[in-house]
């Protein structure tokens, strides 16, 4: 069988405020070429389908409209929810989706409807946390699901063990299902103990206390991750985060991919990264004037930019209107270098003047101009008598 592997699509993710819907459309009509050309016939997708638990309309409008070509030609399409989903809102049109070959496991972890042959793949044999897929070969292949592990699914569970005692259950508890000892794929959206995060991801998700030792890991044949955003290969086997299909952060590489493979009786064979070209790359530039910024702005016109500047001044109110114009600008971060060496003093008893003195010295090397003084004086003033 023909297996695709994807995860973290994000849908209605910004940057910076920034809707990113027009690039997510593209790398998913990607993604959709990618499952013709390879003739794919099992598509994974591990989690954090949406960037939040309630995504708006034109997100989820994209993510149904995508899925159903993806699922075009017969092809089984099996989600995960992650700890971006709401579970039980994600899976709400499984009935529906299902009919299209569109299978959806939220953290209830409920069995699939079986039968319904396709041209492609479909479910022959279901349990909580597995499924048994079969193609037009005849070819079997048993995959368990293990979607972001939340709290809530923790007090339906009322379970007093240990976070990585009760991983190791529900782990446990969907690889019994394969009794036929059938070519397997572990498909989970967790966070691996050693696995490199980005700037992008939340770390309350990723803290130590949730990690999942990678030796706990079923001995499946191939380990579909979703969570990470850096795609990335985990201990000795075939197990891997395939990654964000976007750059979602400023310190994630720009080579995005997916993972495709075939997944036969005698293993794994020809697994390969499948590039993805589609979005606009993000990338991290540095001047030391608002003209070099500008130079440089103008050299990646197709790219989101967070510049660094390193200034021996403020820029004017000129130079701050020029930069705020150009469209590839989302991240501006400004260090005003001063030879200035300040002592500390203490700022008991000293005026509003003086302490804004104190301060735009300590961060300008220099005397604040008598305008910009007053503009502050008459504006705290203002804000303290209520206006």
């Amino acid at each position: 069988m023909r297996i695709l592997h994807t995860s973290d699509w994000h849908i209605g993710k910004r940057l910076m405020n920034r809707l990113r819907l027009d690039e997510q459309a593209e790398v998913l009509d990607e993604l959709i070429r990618i499952c013709e050309q390879e003739e794919i016939d099992l598509v994974l997708v591990a989690g954090d389908i949406f960037d939040t638990y309630t995504p708006c309309a034109e997100a989820e409008d994209l993510f149904f409209s995508k899925v159903k070509r993806l699922a075009e030609g017969g092809r089984a399409v099996l989600i995960i929810s992650g700890n971006h989903d709401d579970g039980v809102r994600l899976s709400a049109a499984a009935p529906l989706a299902e009919e299209l070959g569109i299978y959806i496991v939220g953290t209830a972890r409920r069995a699939l409807p079986v039968g319904g042959k396709r041209e492609r793949a479909y479910p022959v044999a279901s349990g909580k946390g597995y499924a048994i897929f079969e193609d037009s070969r005849g070819e079997r292949v048993f995959v368990s699901t293990l979607p972001y592990p939340n709290e809530a699914r923790f007090k339906e569970e009322k379970s007093e063990l240990p976070y990585v005692e009760q991983m190791r259950k529900w782990i446990e508890e969907g690889e019994s299902g394969n009794v036929d000892k059938l070519p397997s794929v572990f498909m989970a959206h967790i966070f691996v103990l050693g696995g490199l995060s980005s700037d992008g991801e939340r770390e309350i998700d990723l803290g130590g206390a949730r990690a999942v030792p990678v030796d706990m890991l079923p001995k499946s044949d191939y380990i579909a991750l979703g969570h990470l955003h850096k795609k990335q290969r985990m201990g000795k086997g075939e197990c891997y985060y395939s990654g964000s299909p976007l750059q979602y952060a400023f310190d994630e590489k720009p080579d995005k991919s997916v993972k495709v493979f075939d997944l036969t009786k005698a293993g794994i064979s020809r697994l390969k990264d499948v590039p993805l070209t589609s979005g606009k790359k993000l990338v991290r530039l540095e001047a030391d004037s608002a003209e070099n910024a500008m130079q440089l702005l103008e050299r990646y016109p197709d790219c989101l930019v967070e510049m660094k500047l390193l200034l021996s001044e403020p820029l004017t109110s000129a130079e701050a209107s020029a930069l705020a114009a150009k469209d590839n600008l989302v991240s501006l971060v400004s260090e005003i270098q001063t030879d200035t060496e300040i002592e500390f003093a203490s700022r008991k008893g000293m005026s509003d003047g003086e302490l804004f003195d104190a301060y735009y010295k300590a961060n300008y090397g220099s005397e604040p101009s008598p305008e910009l003084k007053t503009l502050f004086l008459t504006t705290l003033a203002e804000t303290e008598e209520g206006r």
